[in-house]
């Protein structure tokens, strides 16, 4: 099956919008077909002291939150602030993490499709130090962000599955 920025879809979405909706849906589905097969143990795994699949899993989830609220033109609230500082300490199951993941990717789609495509080169301050950026700035980030937490999820998942026990011929 061709990735999603190749199926023709989201075609009434603005430009810069549709290819980040693409980059999460593709995020969606690789983190599903990889990562999917990991048991809770190895979801928390750390091979060679690597962070866990678990962590990139939440991580990806508030990141999006916070990404999306500085493009709003809001800053972070202390629920925010308190989820950053808890994303590496988890014992949450492989459904609550997924589901989680998945209600971020939704919940993120929403927001996105309601940014004004207009208002793309507005200025946006980011983080405590209000950093400059943009709306599509952080749009552009928000994809790129996302797929670099994929791959190190995926390269860490791919680990593990190798390191399981093959059985007996």
């Amino acid at each position: 099956m061709a990735e999603p920025w190749l199926r023709g879809t989201l075609s009434e979405v603005p430009p810069v919008q549709r290819a980040v909706l693409h980059a999460l849906e593709l995020a969606r589905e690789d983190l599903e077909r990889w990562c999917g097969k990991l048991s809770d143990e190895e979801l928390h795994a750390r091979p060679a002291g690597v962070p866990p699949v678990a962590f990139h899993l939440k991580h990806i989830a508030r990141s999006l939150d916070r990404l999306i609220t500085y493009a709003e033109g809001r800053q972070l609230g202390d629920e925010q602030l308190n989820a950053l500082d808890a994303e590496d300490q988890s014992d949450e199951s492989k459904t609550e993490i997924f589901k989680q993941l998945n209600l971020a990717l939704d919940v993120s789609e929403r927001r996105i499709r309601s940014l004004d495509p207009a208002k793309l080169g507005e200025p946006r301050g980011v983080g405590r130090k209000n950093l400059p950026s943009s709306v599509g700035g952080l749009l552009v980030h928000i994809a790129d962000h996302t797929q670099r937490h994929v791959g190190q999820a995926i390269t860490t998942a791919k680990v593990i599955l190798a390191w399981r026990p093959q059985p007996s011929p």
